[in-house]
C-alpha cells in the first residue's frame, strides 16, 4: 500500500471536518478513494455512484492527469502522489 494525499474541494470539506488534504493508503486511485470514504462516512456517496463507479460529474486527477484518460479508478498510485477531487462546474447562459 502506498501513502498518498487526497485534496478535497471546498464543497466536500464539511464531510472531512474541514480538512483540505488527507493522507490515505492504497495501491490504486480507487483504493485511496475508498480509504478516504472509510475515514469520512458520507463522502463515498458523493464520489461513487450506486455501481461503484466514479460519478461522471466528479473529476479525479492524479498529479495533473485526469484518471479518465489513464486507467480510471484502477490507475496505480505511488507513494507521495497527490489525488485531487474536482467537481465539474456547470454554468448557465449569458
Amino acid at each position: 500500500m502506498e501513502e498518498v494525499i487526497i485534496r478535497v474541494p471546498t464543497q466536500l470539506r464539511s464531510l472531512t471536518q474541514g480538512s483540505a488534504e488527507i493522507s490515505v493508503t492504497g495501491s490504486t486511485v480507487g483504493e485511496a478513494l475508498d480509504a478516504l470514504g472509510k475515514k469520512f462516512p458520507g463522502l463515498s456517496d458523493r464520489i461513487f455512484d450506486n455501481t461503484g463507479s466514479i460519478r461522471r460529474f466528479v473529476n479525479i486527477f492524479l498529479a495533473d492527469e485526469d484518471v479518465r484518460f489513464l486507467d480510471g479508478a484502477d490507475t496505480v498510485v505511488t507513494s507521495g502522489q497527490t489525488i485531487s477531487i474536482i467537481p465539474a462546474v456547470a454554468g448557465g447562459c449569458l
